[in-house]
C-alpha cells in the first residue's frame, strides 16, 4: 500500500528508534530522580533533546516545555495563557481554519467567559492582515495563527501576524506543528511567543510534543496539577524514550530539511500535473503560492466522496484531518466549498520515503477511478460541471 498522508502521521526513522531503544530498558530511570545514576542518564537525555527540538525552531532548549502531543501543547499555551491573563485581558482572535485543537480549546474559553473572534480566510486559505488588525482591541490577550495548514498546507504570514498582535499589547502563539522540520521556522526572527510541536508529524514516535514558551516575556499556569516538572508549567513523568526521540527527529529534520524539501516539492509538483494532464475539472485547494514543499489538496467535480475513498483501496490519502474523517473539511468549507465539494477532495502528504514510482502509480490509479465514477454517475457529473458549485 502506497502512504501519501503524511499530515497525518509519519513513520518512525530507524535513526530515532535506535535512540529510542535503551531508555525502555538499561536506562529506564525517570528523569525526576536526582539521587542516583539511573535518573542522571534520563535527565541529561531529556535536557539533550530539549536543545536539540529549541534548535529545530531557532529557541533556547529552557524555553521547550515537553507535552504529550501537540494537543496539549495548544490547550496549555491558549488556556495557561488565558488563565494569567484574564484580570486585564479577556479577548482572543483565530481563523477559521485552524486545527480543532487549537478551535475546541478557543470554544472552551468563551464558555468560561472569554470573548472570541473567529475570522474568515480568503478563498486561498490566506488570510486579509487588514481584518485581523481590526479584529484585536485594548481588550485582546491573545492572537492564535497556524503557521502552515494541516490539510492545505497553505503557509501563514506569522510574522506579520506576531507583529500586529504585540502592537495591540496581545500575546501571540501559533501551531507549528505541520510546519516545523519542513519548511523554515524560527521563532526569534518571527517574534512568537508560544508555538506548539509534535514529533510524529517528523518521523518521531507519537504520544510527545512540545510547547515553545518564550519565558523572557510571557508566562502559562499549568493544565495538569500535580508534580514540578518542565519548569512547573506541566507535571507528570516525563516520556523519557519518547522525548529523545523526539530530540533525533529533530535533529534529522534540521539537518537534511533544505535537500528534502527540495525533492518532495518535485514530487508534489509531478503529483500535479499527472493529475491535471489526466483529469478534468479539478481544483487544488489553497495557495500554491504559499505552500508546504509536499502538499497537495485537490477536489474533483460530479464525484461521490465516499466512492473515491473506498475505490482507492491501496492508496492512503485522506480527506482531511485524520480526526474528523467522518465529517466534510471545515478548512476546505470555510474556502467557501460545498459540503459535497468537500468530501470529493484528497488530501496528500508527501514524505520521506515516497518514491517517483509511487507518484506516478497514484496519480494513474485515482484518474481511473475518478474516470469510472463519472461513468456510473454520469447526471450528477454533467450537472455539477454545467451549473457549477451551485450544483455540488
Amino acid at each position: 500500500m502506497i502512504y501519501l498522508d503524511h499530515h497525518a502521521t509519519t513513520p518512525v526513522d530507524p535513526r530515532v528508534l535506535e535512540t529510542m531503544l535503551p531508555f525502555f530498558t538499561e536506562k529506564f530511570g525517570n528523569s525526576a530522580s536526582r539521587q542516583y545514576r539511573f535518573g542522571w542518564d534520563a535527565n541529561d537525555a531529556v535536557e539533550r533533546a530539549r536543545k536539540q527540538v529549541g534548535a529545530l525552531i531557532g529557541a533556547r532548549g529552557k524555553d521547550i516545555v515537553f507535552t504529550s502531543g501537540a494537543t496539549e501543547a495548544n490547550n496549555l499555551a491558549l488556556k495557561g495563557a488565558a488563565r494569567l491573563l484574564r484580570s486585564a485581558r479577556n479577548h482572543i482572535v483565530t481563523i477559521a481554519t485552524e486545527h480543532k485543537a487549537v478551535l475546541e480549546p478557543i470554544a472552551r474559553l468563551e464558555k468560561d467567559g472569554w470573548r472570541v473572534t473567529v475570522l474568515p480566510v480568503l478563498r486561498d486559505g490566506t488570510i486579509d492582515l487588514d481584518v485581523l488588525r481590526d479584529a484585536i482591541t485594548p481588550g485582546t490577550g491573545l492572537v492564535s495563527v497556524m503557521a502552515a495548514n494541516n490539510e492545505i498546507g497553505v503557509l501563514l504570514p506569522i510574522k506579520e501576524c506576531a507583529a500586529l498582535a504585540h502592537a495591540g499589547g496581545a500575546w501571540f502563539h501559533t501551531d507549528a506543528v505541520q510546519i516545523a522540520g519542513k519548511a523554515p521556522f524560527d521563532v526569534e526572527s518571527l517574534d512568537v511567543d508560544f508555538a506548539s510541536l509534535s514529533a510524529h508529524k517528523i518521523y518521531g514516535p507519537k504520544g510527545v510534543g512540545a510547547l515553545y514558551v518564550r519565558r523572557k516575556r510571557v508566562g502559562v499556569e499549568k493544565q495538569t496539577d500535580g508534580g514540578s516538572q518542565e519548569g512547573r508549567m506541566r507535571s507528570g513523568t516525563l516520556n523519557v524514550p519518547g522525548i529523545v526521540g523526539f530530540g533525533t527527529a529533530a535533529e534529522i529534520a534540521r539537518a537534511e530539511m533544505a535537500d528534502e524539501s527540495k525533492r518532495v516539492e518535485a514530487l508534489r509538483n509531478r503529483l500535479l500535473d499527472g493529475l491535471q494532464s489526466k483529469i478534468a475539472d479539478m481544483t487544488v485547494n489553497g495557495s500554491m503560492q504559499a505552500r508546504l514543499p509536499g502538499n497537495l489538496n485537490v477536489s474533483f467535480a460530479g464525484i461521490d466522496g465516499e466512492s473515491l475513498l473506498v475505490s482507492l483501496d491501496d492508496i492512503a490519502v485522506s480527506s482531511g484531518a485524520a480526526c474528523l474523517q467522518s465529517e466534510p473539511s471545515h478548512v476546505l468549507t470555510a474556502l467557501g466549498q460545498s459540503t459535497e465539494q468537500a468530501l470529493a477532495s484528497l488530501r496528500f502528504g508527501i514524505g520521506r520515503g515516497t518514491t517517483v514510482t509511487e507518484i506516478d502509480y497514484a496519480a494513474q490509479k485515482i484518474a481511473d477511478v475518478v474516470a469510472q465514477i463519472r461513468r456510473q454517475s454520469p447526471v450528477i457529473t454533467r450537472l455539477s460541471l454545467e451549473f457549477g458549485p451551485e450544483m455540488r
